[in-house]
């Protein structure tokens, strides 16, 4: 490894500074990516209060020499460039020379290092502007201990997130360069809790299986061309494994994590002839190209790459998608030319098996006498005549009928007769409506009713979906939900709000779902999230809700609805009653 020197002023001018460090995820970004370039083959990292305490990355790298490790700490001291042609010619993760410099500014930093050749380790301890050097005993190889960080600038400390939330964050750097480097041992720990323990993998995908599980490296492809622009490798979804949501998208350029929204239009492109919308294949996409062609240093994360042939790169991409999909006969076509019987595609098998829908059946009451004036005649009129928001003070000084004034129509409709003709109620959205006022109220009064489940169910999530799912335990305690954590990145539902099915695969669907509205971050609008939260829960709830088929059942959904502070339209404005007038029916005959 070259010596390490500080940068010459004009080359340091040319490297934009930004800001490193935003939260403890970015300490362990730069220490775990120096590792790496030291030539490391394992690396460890420790975490103590989601990085607050402590963030201590360990690597049996080549280590630095006491002159070397003093002058690490300096801006812009790198051993990764000498002359100002070394910016366009970047393959290693560093090169600014601003990490070591930005974190000791912010933290207490203490290092230990040794190279192969020296009896004595070296050890600096730097914080603000106090630094002290001695000699001490350790492996080769360099371990760094972060304490403390942003104790000197107390703004930034109070606005770091919740611990679940900075972890998670940390979570997914570590899983950024653990996919890079197949070849290389990591493992990562949380208050003395094991994260993470990968050994070197034979391949990347054994690395995918170890990090993701062995479910999704199952149902990957692989990918591989060369052009004269870039070559490409990696691995794509199957079409039929595509979910809702990001959180298995990678892209990565000669081996560096980057966000590319215009190249992801690219994959979608190629993927839309062979899945529904809204849903997202994952994929793990690496970019080999020269150095010379692309610009790292855009953005301060360097999360953000240019290319100077994106368009080029574009296609090419969209190409070497779409090539694989055919090749691997997911959107197999009907052949119009074969003298035999159509060939129909293959559907995938994520989809139900097709069930023919039975003959229409209406239940109705034979002892019902249409001549009879019904006992809310007037209600129904003065209801389509005032239309209030408030549908249930209509009812209050009114009787309703009887479960025999109502009939169902194949468990779709409720009618109800009225003087000015008939009411008709749509039962999935007033069974919406009437799960909305609930979870509304759990999260807002928390009023909730959980219903414990006969077996208890086991869901396997993911790390990452894990954390997100225990920052939330308050909010999905007041929903009515009853979840334990069962390992690292499994949870066990033990009861659900009053109303959903406990079926095992429902809960798995539901607990999906769930993680896609946790997902997004609208911590700063609590009370839009609270509404947001309830309708989209009461979307995915009513799914599974009790089909109405008997007139008490249709009766007693009536009761709820018009119990509702409003009964006519559901969360997202759609009418849920509506009236067949007795000019409409006249009109039929």
């Amino acid at each position: 490894m070259p010596r390490i020197q500080v940068l010459p002023t004009n080359i340091a001018n040319m490297i934009a500074a930004g800001e490193v460090v935003q939260r403890p995820a970015s300490v362990v970004k730069e220490l775990m990516e120096n590792a790496v370039d030291a030539g490391a083959t394992n690396v460890t990292v420790v975490i103590t209060d989601a990085g607050r305490t402590l963030i201590q990355v360990i690597d049996n790298g080549c280590g630095m020499s006491r002159e070397e490790a003093t002058l690490c700490f300096e801006r812009h001291a790198t051993s990764k460039i000498t002359t100002a042609e070394d910016l366009t010619n970047i393959l290693t993760y560093g090169f600014r020379g601003e990490a070591l410099a930005s974190i000791a500014a912010v933290s207490e930093v203490t290092l230990r290092t040794r190279r192969a050749e020296d009896e004595a380790a070296t050890e600096i301890y730097t914080s603000g502007d106090s630094r002290t050097v001695s000699e001490t005993a350790a492996p080769v190889g360099s371990n760094f201990m972060v304490r403390n960080i942003f104790y000197n600038v107390p703004a930034r400390r109070k606005f770091l997130k919740t611990d679940n939330v900075e972890l998670k964050h940390i979570v997914d750097e570590f899983t950024h360069i653990a996919l890079t480097r197949p070849e290389v041992g990591f493992s990562l720990s949380h208050n003395s809790r094991d994260i993470y323990v990968l050994k070197p993998a034979k391949s990347l995908k054994y690395r995918i299986q170890d990090l993701l599980g062995a479910g999704l490296a199952s149902e990957m492809v692989d990918i591989d061309t060369a052009t004269s622009i870039a070559r490409i490798t990696g691995f794509i979804g199957r079409p039929d494994t595509a979910k809702k949501g990001l959180g298995t998208q990678f892209l990565f350029v000669n081996n560096r994590y980057f966000r590319s929204p215009y190249l992801h239009k690219a994959i979608m492109k190629a993927y839309q002839e062979f899945i529904p919308e809204g849903v997202t294949p994952a994929y793990f996409i690496y970019f080999d190209v020269d150095p010379q062609t692309i610009d790292v240093n855009i953005h301060p994360t360097k999360t953000e790459i240019k290319f100077e042939e994106d368009s080029i790169l574009f296609q090419i991409l969209y190409a070497c998608v779409k090539e694989v999909l055919g090749r691997n006969s997911f959107g197999a076509s009907i052949d119009f030319d074969a003298e035999s019987a159509v060939q129909l595609p293959v559907i995938g098998k994520n989809f139900e098996e097709y069930h023919p829908i039975s003959a229409p059946v209406i239940e109705c009451d034979p002892t019902y006498n249409p001549f009879e004036t019904p006992q809310f005649g007037n209600t129904i009129d003065h209801f389509e005549k005032e239309r209030p928001q408030d549908c249930s003070k209509l009812f209050e000084d009114q009787p309703l009928s009887s479960p025999t004034r109502v009939i169902t129509v194949q468990g779709k409709y409720i009618a109800v007769p009225a003087s000015s003709g008939i009411m008709l109620v749509n039962i999935r959205r007033a069974q919406e409506r009437i799960i909305f006022d609930r979870f509304l109220n759990a999260i807002s009064r928390n009023e909730h009713v959980t219903q414990t489940a006969l077996l208890p169910v086991q869901v396997k999530v993911g790390v990452q979906s894990r954390l997100l799912i225990d920052d939330s335990a308050d909010l999905l305690e007041k929903l009515g939900f009853d979840i334990s954590p069962f390992g690292t990145d499994t949870i066990v539902v033990n009861g659900v709000p009053e109303g959903i099915s406990c079926d095992e695969g429902h809960v798995e669907q539901m607990i999906n779902q769930l993680l896609l509205i946790l997902s997004d971050d609208k911590s700063l609008l609590e009370e839009a999230m609270t509404a947001e939260l309830a309708r989209q829960m009461a979307a995915l709830s009513v799914s599974t809700a009790k089909t109405v088929t008997s007139p008490a059942e249709a009766q007693k959904l009536i009761d709820k609805l018009l119990s509702c502070e409003n009964a006519e339209f559901t969360a997202n404005g759609k009418r849920i009653i509506s009236i067949l007038t007795i000019d409409e029916i006249e009109k039929r005959f």
